[in-house]
């Protein structure tokens, strides 16, 4: 599988997008940043789009993807993610008050956006690819995901603190090639992150020891006013040389 981070911080600056993950140029994981990231005739080309959670770093770019691609797909953008996330999407931005509702337009049986769910503990098949959520330490029905296709299998936690269930279920999955997760916060915001639900360099020093050994590590959701900060407390806790810092977008990652 090839990962395209379209963006991989955690905010947005004129240097940094907000998290939008592609695989294979088809599968999208997240929509922080896709409508701004590529071009219109890569965005045609995406087929299915895992949204993990709703806030709006992660979903933002639903808005203008649809608007972009209108009229131009034989089939929608299929969103897969769970009923609770897909509520408030709904209900807060599809709205046809912040934005059109996409999923009737341009009508109800021929929608540019078809949301279908996936939630914790389930297994399906997406395309070319079988897909794991597991519920994460966020907000509001999040999800990281375990995706399969063939002999590779990639982590992705998405935006989460200290958790257990994906890296139990890690443990039931065969070749294991990448981790994509984040740090947030310095170290100094220990109480922030714990609150918000995200990492600093040293609890994920801490969650490093349930993932998958001698898997390489990507972090990424670094935010955009802490970024000399965190590079630095994150390359203390790198003893071990498997960290990578997703310090620039519109990179590819091949495993």
């Amino acid at each position: 599988m090839i990962v395209k981070v379209i963006g991989g911080h955690g905010g947005v600056s004129p240097q940094c997008r907000a998290t939008s993950y592609l695989v294979d140029d088809k599968l999208l994981i997240d929509a922080g940043s896709v409508a701004t990231g590529i071009s219109v005739k890569e965005q045609i080309n995406i087929d299915n789009i895992l949204i993990s959670h709703s806030h709006l770093d992660h979903i933002s770019d639903l808005a203008f993807l649809a608007d972009n691609c209108f009229g131009l797909k034989d089939d929608p953008f299929y969103i897969w993610t769970s009923n609770e996330v897909q509520t408030s999407i709904q209900k807060h931005l599809l709205n046809d008050e912040i934005w059109p509702d996409f999923t009737k337009l341009p009508t109800k049986d021929d929608p540019t956006l078809k949301f279908l769910n996936i939630e914790n503990g389930e297994t399906k098949k997406i395309g070319e690819y079988t897909v794991h959520a597991i519920k994460v330490n966020h907000f509001a029905g999040s999800l990281g995901f375990i995706i399969e296709k063939g002999d590779c299998a990639i982590i992705f936690t998405q935006d989460t603190g200290p958790t257990n269930a994906i890296w139990q279920k890690a443990k039931t999955i065969k070749n294991i090639k990448a981790i994509f997760s984040e740090v947030s916060f310095p170290n100094s915001y220990e109480q922030l992150a714990k609150d918000s639900r995200h990492h600093t360099a040293q609890t994920m020093g801490l969650e490093i020891a349930k993932m998958p050994k001698d898997i390489p590590i990507y972090l990424g959701h670094l935010k955009p006013n802490y970024l000399d900060q965190l590079t630095k407390e994150i390359e203390k806790i790198n003893t071990h040389g498997r960290i990578n810092i997703i310090g620039s977008e519109n990179k590819s990652y091949q495993f």
